[in-house]
């Protein structure tokens, strides 16, 4: 497969922006920083229940040190590039901003005086829209075959996340069914294996997801 930028712009705006942000709070005092992260957008428990909400979306373009960036980009421009090419440019979008925003509503519930940043939260919900074709298109073994892959590639990350210290589980589980979800509510007609009904379920369950995960992460 050839990739190119114009093919999944969305991906490509994406990743410039959060290494423009990188490049911006090394310039300001660091990306380890915690008063840097935080002054750029970094989500903190305190600070979203205080009323700075805009943290839920801010924190996806965070990044805490050059391996961290480095890592989700890459990571941002191949699932990205698939789930762009498969659903189109603003329902990619999209999926991507929705389970940033559960991500980080999740991970509030768990967080305490520590923060969280990085554009996990919107790469697993990227993974869970791919899952979600998966299970669309189960005749179809080029989709199956990569979507399977994707999902032993988030079961070997949510059990690392278990035994690593500083990972953000909870974001990922966030993110992960925001991106499941809003991924059959906007999935486009080409893809034609979503019936209306299915689309006016998810979208209930992802409505009371975010109740849920906002009641639990700013109580």
């Amino acid at each position: 497969m050839t990739y190119s930028w114009r093919d999944a712009p969305v991906t490509t705006i994406l990743i410039v922006i959060q290494v423009v942000v990188f490049l911006a709070m090394t310039f300001a005092g660091g990306s380890t920083n915690t008063a840097v992260l935080l002054h750029f957008g970094a989500n903190n428990a305190a600070l979203v229940r205080a009323g700075q909400y805009w943290r839920l979306l801010t924190a996806g373009f965070v990044h805490i040190g050059t391996g961290h960036l480095v890592i989700n980009s890459i990571t941002l421009f191949f699932i990205g590039y698939y789930v762009e090419r498969l659903f189109g440019h603003w329902r990619m979008l999209v999926i991507y901003l929705v389970s940033v925003l559960t991500g980080n509503l999740l991970s509030n519930a768990f967080l305490t005086n520590g923060l969280a940043a990085g554009s996990s939260t919107g790469i697993f919900g990227l993974f869970g829209a791919f899952l979600l074709l998966g299970m669309a298109f189960h005749d179809n073994m080029a989709i199956r075959s990569v979507a399977r892959q994707f999902l032993l590639l988030v079961v070997f990350n949510l059990i690392t996340d278990v035994f690593m210290p500083g990972i953000d589980l909870a974001g990922h589980l966030g993110g992960l069914v925001g991106g499941f979800l809003m991924a059959a509510v906007v999935a486009a007609p080409r893809l034609g294996r979503i019936d209306l009904l299915k689309r006016l379920l998810s979208g209930i369950i992802l409505l009371v997801a975010i109740f849920v995960f906002g009641g639990m992460g700013l109580r």
